[in-house]
């Protein structure tokens, strides 16, 4: 039995001099990591933080957000990310469904975590920035009073650790529950599947608030005491920088990182020696694109990761053996899962029949968070129903072809259709409305947005784009606006699959 918190008090005692944490200018050891985690866990049970309570942070990757998601597991607390570009009433709706005690915010996004603390129903009681700035007051100031001990709470593995929200078909997210045992599965899988070893220095970039550069990368990359090189966001030239100045030996980005990257002038003229693997995941990457990688990235192994946050993440997984053998293949089960392509009565389909893919192993979720019915939907048979649907081959590889809930991936960012839908519905000169994905060479796909306006009324894109960014966050505006009528079934449901087709031959 052991915990997360435990997995970081280990690493302090074996390596404690090996760099750790790199942000900017600020380099901390095991034993520093370890410390402030200690000093941050203290600050929150003085401030009133109980085993079991929610924590919510709302930050940028920083190594600050590393101090406080330890802390949380450290006392048992329940950690919750929010996505740091969410609009306040997103923010809102977070913190009330989880119920969060606790929300601690980047100085930065003052503007936005207050008015979506504000307007919660019972507003978490702390209510801290991660480091001093133009805020009331700050954890870190908190955490500098207090003692390096270690807090006096006992944490089981089977304690829960986070509630990951992901957004659903209804439009409004649903929290995946995740326990200490289940985290810590997902680490075990990715290290050994992927080989990330002993003292690997690991590069950050995709947001630590996502479930896949959380758990996989920021968590699995503690268990065997990796040294992580933080950056706040995405920049080709930023990225090669610190490939080249701190030796990065593991990467893991989504697709269009990877076209940047491969676009930066200067690629072919980088010192990347030591980069010997590369993940990718989120997003479909084009067959065309993996070819290039291969090329220009000879002595790095490529993995193509996917799987849903209801998994853990964990899922299926293509690796660098099997790329350029199976072009557009999304892989075979991960290490420690189960995976099976099934027709709507969960039977197993045949070699080169398509259906749903269901999941199973270590990672799956415990639940989602207060709701019943959506987790006895979801976890039919005690097999995460993903949703995504796939052809199966004859050799158990399977190629996603579709996906039952209308998501559209962008940036290797997950849109919901639904809710840009009713963000749409909700301006006052919008009649009818429909959103969805197109192909784009650069982003994966396109959000559109096909709006019949009221009689009378003129909409344009950036008209939709403001309203739509008040309500969500930015990246799921629309990036292109249809002015036309929304096609309809007899029972009322967009034939959206038409519309594609209109959309695409146009």
């Amino acid at each position: 039995m052991t915990t997360l918190g435990e997995v970081l008090r280990r690493q302090a005692l074996r390596v404690p001099a090996r760099e750790a944490l790199i942000f900017g200018e600020r380099r901390r050891t095991y034993a520093e990591f370890d410390a402030e985690v200690n000093r941050r866990a203290n600050a929150l049970i003085r401030a009133g933080i109980k085993k079991g309570d929610r924590l919510a942070l709302m930050s940028t990757n920083t190594d600050d957000f590393a101090f406080v998601v330890y802390a949380a597991f450290r006392i048992g607390a329940v950690f919750v990310p929010v996505n740091p570009r969410m609009a306040a009433p997103e923010v809102t709706y977070l913190l009330d469904d989880s119920g969060a005690s606790a929300f601690i915010y980047h100085p930065s996004l003052h503007e936005v975590a207050s008015r979506g603390h504000a307007a919660a129903t019972r507003p978490p009681a702390v209510f801290l920035a991660t480091a001093p700035g133009d805020v009331p007051a700050d954890i870190t100031t908190l955490a500098a009073e207090e003692t390096t001990d270690h807090p006096d709470v006992e944490v089981l593995e089977s304690d829960d650790a986070e509630i990951l929200y992901t957004s659903g078909t209804t439009g409004k997210p649903k929290g995946v529950l995740l326990d200490h045992h289940r985290v810590l599965w997902d680490g075990v899988n990715v290290d050994l599947g992927c080989g990330i070893r002993d003292g690997h220095r690991m590069l950050h970039v995709a947001p630590f608030y996502h479930s896949a550069e959380l758990n996989l990368f920021l968590l699995g990359g503690v268990m065997v005491g990796a040294t992580h090189i933080i950056l706040p966001a995405f920049d080709p030239t930023a990225v090669l920088d610190a490939m080249e100045t701190e030796r990065a030996a593991v990467f893991f980005g989504v697709p269009t990182m990877y076209q940047m990257l491969l676009a930066e002038p200067t690629f072919g003229t980088r010192d990347l020696s030591e980069w010997s693997i590369g993940m990718f995941g989120a997003a479909p990457m084009a067959p065309s694109l993996i070819e290039r990688l291969v090329k220009a990235l000879p002595g790095v192994l490529l993995y193509n990761l996917c799987g849903p946050t209801e998994a853990g993440p964990g899922g299926v997984a293509l690796g660098p053996e099997d790329l350029l053998r199976k072009p557009g293949s999304n892989g075979v089960a991960f290490l420690n899962t189960e995976m099976r392509v099934v027709d709507a009565d969960d039977n197993d389909v045949p070699a080169g029949e398509t259906g749903e893919v269901i999941l199973r192993g270590e990672t799956t979720m415990k639940e989602y968070w207060n709701k019943p019915e959506a987790t006895a939907e979801t976890m039919r048979g005690g097999w995460v129903h993903t949703g995504d649907i796939a052809r199966i081959d004859e050799d158990g590889y399977i190629t996603l072809v579709d996906r039952m809930k209308d998501m559209i991936i962008t940036g290797g960012m997950n849109v919901y259709s639904v809710e840009v839908e009713n963000a749409l519905a909700a301006h006052p000169d919008v009649l009818d409305c429909a959103v969805l994905g197109v192909p784009h060479e650069t982003y994966g796909e396109s959000i559109v947005a096909v709006v019949t306006p009221r009689e009378g009324a003129t909409l344009d894109l950036e008209t939709v784009k403001a309203h739509v960014r008040t309500l969500l966050a930015d990246y799921k505006a629309p990036h292109e606006l249809v002015i036309g009528e929304v096609p309809r079934n007899p029972s009322g449901k967009i034939v959206k699959h038409e519309l594609r087709a209109k959309l695409i031959a146009q």
